[in-house]
């Protein structure tokens, strides 16, 4: 492979990692909550309808952005890197975003107060880590020493149960995987029982395997884990539901992500989980080019998201720090009322029929 050619297929895969994020998390976020019975109700059709048809996105895709952003400050040591994390952290606090995970609120609440980045996480399973992980896996896809390192730098600003660190880094090794492709993915999934200790993710473990071998839906595999209202935020729950979406589905982003989302329950996590990994394997051209553009975002939008790809993929090459991408912040004031006023309205039309 010449170098030219590995750089552009680093480009493609930060690209493509950032973008899926953004792409699975807006398309998921206006069925959150919904079970499998009620989604049924948009008849099978996933397409942009958070506003006006357009989609937006959430904490899922913001905190990817702030690792990446932390990634080109402070891309060799994990604990300066955990410590601008926790900034970005605090200050999207002071956004009011409209949503956040009790865990990760009360991690930011400490660090605020003054508690150490290194002690602000709290005892949670939560899958926040794990949704902030696949760019980690992209940036470290050929060091898995550091790989491990800062993704439990992540985890633990925020969740410091083991469970949360396990599905963190599974995330990220699955990113590692799309990148590098170096083995047969049944031989990646053998390995996987070692990233965690417990029994339930032992179990877990085999249970995709088994759903491999006997080629369940995605649905059937979320159904076989208890979770037939819908996925939860959980990350023994959402975790493997995007991962054996992706193992399942591996050669077609949409149905990747459509058969993920179809489960219910957490589907923005989930699907920013799945568009993340989708788009680290086959880059930002295996997107629908119209689920990327449907995305109607400022100031943090794809535009932006392609920026910090590119530096990534610059930073790789010349492998020292380059500073994060600068955007007009302040535009947050105007567009999280929006978004706020936007969830709002998606809240109150559930209180009617069908819902």
């Amino acid at each position: 492979m010449s170098h030219s050619a590995s750089d552009d297929e680093r480009l493609n895969a930060f690209g493509g990692v950032l973008l899926g994020t953004a792409v699975g998390d807006s398309l998921g976020l206006p069925s959150e909550g919904m079970s499998q019975r009620i989604r049924a109700r948009w008849g099978g059709v996933w397409r942009h309808r958070f506003l006006f048809g357009r989609g937006m996105v959430s904490d899922d895709t913001e905190h990817t952005l702030f690792v990446a952003q932390a990634l080109l400050t402070h891309p060799d040591d994990p604990n300066a890197f955990q410590r601008c994390l926790a900034w970005k952290l605090r200050f999207w606090l002071l956004g009011l975003p409209a949503g956040i995970g009790l865990a990760t609120l009360k991690a930011i609440l400490k660090l605020w107060v003054g508690i150490s980045p290194t002690r602000s996480g709290v005892w949670s399973a939560g899958n926040g880590p794990a949704m902030r992980s696949a760019i980690i896996g992209v940036y470290f896809a050929d060091d898995p020493v550091k790989r491990r390192a800062f993704v439990s730098a992540s985890t633990r600003l925020t969740h410091t149960d083991p469970k949360a660190e396990t599905a963190a880094l599974t995330v990220a090794e699955a990113a590692a995987w799309a990148v590098n492709q170096n083995e047969p993915i049944e031989q990646w999934l053998t390995r996987l029982s070692i990233l965690g200790c417990d029994e339930e993710w032992l179990n877990i473990c085999q249970k995709l395997a088994d759903a491999m071998t006997s080629e369940k839906s995605v649905v059937e595999f979320a159904d076989s884990l208890g979770l037939q209202k819908g996925v939860t935020g959980y990350a023994y729950h959402s975790v493997p539901v995007a991962l054996y979406a992706w193992l399942r589905h591996r050669d077609d982003f949409r149905k990747a992500l459509e058969s993920a989302l179809d489960c219910g329950g957490d589907t923005d996590s989930v699907g920013a989980m799945v568009g993340a990994i989708m788009g680290a394997q086959g880059g930002k051209q295996s997107i629908p080019p119209e689920l990327i553009t449907g995305i109607a975002e400022w100031p943090r939008s794809v535009l932006l998201l392609e920026q910090v790809a590119a530096k990534l993929s610059q930073q790789k090459d010349i492998a020292r720090a380059l500073g994060p991408v600068r955007y007009f912040w302040p535009g947050l004031t105007l567009r999280n009322p929006v978004f706020l006023a936007v969830v709002l309205i998606h809240g109150l039309r559930r209180l009617a029929p069908p819902y």
